[in-house]
């Protein structure tokens, strides 16, 4: 049976090791040929010798697919651009990228160093941004030359990008940011033919051993609702012509449990029609404040 992705053409970043791997390889699975991206660092993106992304593109290759090996930093701007030419050069274009690459340096606020924030921030948020860029200047050639691509790109966020994580303040801005950059990209990018939506992922991976060791173990029996291979069949649909109509969205994925995020909307909200005085603003807020919807827990906060 033919795969949704047949003939199509993906990019994804980190895919190496968890879920990265299993976007790869479902995708693959899919039909499309896929630029399998893995700089081949430690949890907190020390360089480690190892060659990941080759062996992802050896079980493509020996079941049958076609894939290629990437090394490069996601967050080098002039290597994301050289990844995208690599897709087209080796396989005769683009239609997916799946910005999935990332680490972690868990610190509370007061003990995080500018070494530590400026390194998360770079290779999530800088990171996603570099290859959206280059992908996106390529789909609009392509569009002004007549060659509309039914293109797709699928950010990855998180529950700490959406609710925060305590504990992970980096980690938890660069995420929300990338829930924005998706907003605006998919409004910039829609007129030549891209859709570009995000997940918030929840799975068993080197980046969430630590901090959920408990939540994530596996079970002893029954449905592994933390393994990481049930994120990616969404992945492949999003990715896929049938969801040309979908974009700008953030859909949350656990186990069996899919869930469209509802957050960036106006609430309540109370017009004067003049200037607030400051001592009527605490009456007037906290009125509206007692009709908007009480935030979610923070993960970790202590109850």
């Amino acid at each position: 049976m033919p795969g949704i992705l047949d003939g199509r053409v993906a990019v994804v970043t980190g895919a190496g090791r968890g879920l990265g791997r299993e976007h790869a390889l479902e995708l693959a699975r899919q039909g499309a040929a896929v630029v399998v991206n893995d700089f081949g660092v430690s949890l907190a993106g020390d360089g480690t010798g190892e060659t990941p992304a080759q062996e992802v593109v050896a079980e493509i290759t020996a079941a049958g697919g076609r894939a290629v090996a990437n090394t490069a930093d996601v967050a080098d701007f002039a290597a994301a651009g050289a990844m995208v030419r690599q897709a087209v050069d080796t396989f005769g274009g683009l239609d997916i990228l799946v910005n999935n690459a990332g680490f972690v340096r868990d610190r509370m606020l007061v003990n995080t160093s500018e070494e530590e924030w400026d390194a998360v921030i770079r290779v999530h948020l800088k990171g996603h941004f570099a290859l959206l860029r280059h992908a996106g200047a390529y789909w609009r050639a392509e569009a002004k030359a007549d060659r509309r691509r039914a293109a797709r790109i699928i950010n990855t966020s998180s529950g700490a990008g959406l609710q925060g994580s305590v504990g992970q303040g980096a980690y938890s801005a660069a995420k929300a940011g990338i829930t924005a950059l998706t907003l605006v990209a998919a409004q910039e990018l829609a007129p030549y033919g891209v859709t570009v939506n995000s997940i918030a992922p929840s799975a068993r991976t080197r980046m969430t051993e630590g901090p959920f060791a408990q939540k994530m173990a596996p079970p002893e029996d029954g449905f592994d609702t933390m393994h990481p291979g049930n994120v990616p069949p969404v992945v492949a649909w999003l990715a896929s012509e049938d969801a040309g109509d979908v974009t700008g969205r953030t859909i949350e994925i656990e186990g069996g449990r899919v869930c469209v995020e509802d957050g960036w909307r106006h609430g309540a909200t109370l017009d004067l029609g003049r200037r607030w005085t400051a001592a009527e603003a605490g009456d007037h807020l906290r009125t509206l404040l007692s009709k908007a919807a009480t935030p979610e827990p923070v993960y970790g906060a202590r109850s």
